[in-house]
Order: structure tokens, then sequence, then C-alpha cells
């Protein structure tokens, strides 16, 4: 009789036990899914660190000879200028010119007196964006040498190169800024913050931070993560 007893003791705690551990495995089960999903936006302004500027001129003429003869020396007026303010040669690149016979153009109408269209484009690529800038506003000084240079905003484009230098720094920033928003849910929903789920890093974005200074660059990137949530 005493045995059975003993037997029917252990038989309840272990049934008490079963149920206990059943009871928190559903509570863990039902926690599992609780989750919030949030984003972390991290941004850092730059400044460009590589320009390419084309420079352009344009030449007309009767005497085809006679302008090849007059673009190699503006050509060379040109380079001349560029390395007087601070660009080194390999950072230059004249380009085969361009030549429209207006006689030969059978959808163009020529009223003007001369023959020949040339248009030369001298292109400048370097990471001296300063110096470039500063030359572009020392473009009147080939005007006293009878050349006539366009440089258009809109042609010249300005970069940033230096991304892998950044990332790391910026995705920290985004992940404390994901956690922050993550917290104040949880806060806010009487839970607590528990482990990540899941983690997305988003693509990184460069623009220019407005169009009058394109030379400034808008770095951002967004991370996604999932936290589970805990009572």
């Amino acid at each position: 009789m005493k045995n059975r007893i003993v037997e029917a003791a252990i038989i309840a705690v272990g049934i008490i036990c079963l149920g206990l551990c059943i009871r928190n495995g559903i509570k863990i089960f039902s926690q599992k899914d609780r989750a919030v999903e949030v984003k972390g936006l991290a941004e850092m302004e730059v400044p460009a660190n590589k320009v390419i500027c084309p420079i352009l001129y344009k030449d007309l003429g009767n005497d085809l000879a006679q302008l090849y003869v007059d673009m190699n020396k503006k050509n060379q007026a040109i380079i001349s200028f560029i390395k007087e303010n601070g660009i080194q040669e390999n950072e230059i690149s004249p380009s085969a010119p361009e030549i429209v016979d207006m006689a030969a153009e059978r959808f163009i109408e020529n009223k003007s007196p001369y023959r020949y269209n040339l248009t030369s484009v001298i292109t400048i690529s370097t990471p001296n964006v300063d110096k470039v800038l500063a030359l572009m506003s020392r473009q009147a000084e080939l005007l006293k040498q009878g050349i006539a240079v366009t440089v258009n905003n809109y042609s010249i484009r300005y970069e940033y190169t230096k991304l892998n230098e950044i990332k790391p720094q910026m995705i920290e920033e985004a992940t404390k800024n994901a956690r922050k928003a993550a917290e104040k849910f949880a806060k806010d929903s009487g839970s607590k913050l528990g482990k990540i789920k899941s983690a997305t890093q988003g693509q990184f974005i460069i623009s220019d931070r407005d169009e009058n200074t394109p030379y400034i660059k808008n770095v951002r990137v967004v991370s996604t993560i999932t936290y589970y949530l805990e009572d």
C-alpha cells in the first residue's frame, strides 16, 4: 500500500512537471512570432573626390586644313592654361575633333558663310576637384587669347569613390537608429526587446546634395532589422 502511494505521488509530480513544460513551451512558441520590423537611416555629406570636366569650343571656316592648324594651336593654349592651374598632363585628354560639312548636310539649311563647323573637346579627369572649380572661374583668361570655351555645368560629373571607407561607420549608425526605434515600440507596447530575428542592409545611394553644389555628395543607407519581442 505504501509503495502505491509513493508511485502515485511520483506520477503526480511527473504530470505537474509535464504540464509546466507544456505550458512554458506553448508560451515560448506563442512568443516566437512576436516581432517588430524597423528601419534605421544613416546619412552623411561628403565632398566629391573626383571630377570629369569636358571643356568644349567651336570654330568655323571654309578651309579645312587651316581649321586643323588653328585647332592644334588652340588645343595647346587650352592645355597650357589647364596645366598652369595645377592640373597634371596625364589628367588631360584631348578628343578627336568633330567636323560638320554644312554643304554635305541634306537636312540642314546653311545660312552661314562658313562651310565647316568644328567642335573640339578637351576632358579633365582628376581628383583635384578644388582646382577644377577654381579653373572654371578663370575661363575669361582664354578669351584674351581669342578662345571662347564652354564649360557646361550639366556635363561635368562629380564622383565620390571612397564609399568603402565610410560604410562601417554608416552601417553602425543605421543599426543604432533601428534599435532606438525598436526599443521605443517595445516600450510603448509593454514588451521587452529581444534578439535580432533578421537583418537586411539596404543599398548605399550617393546623390548630389542639391543642384547648386553637385560637388558635395549625400550618402544614405537604410537598414531593415527585425527584433523578437518578449514579455
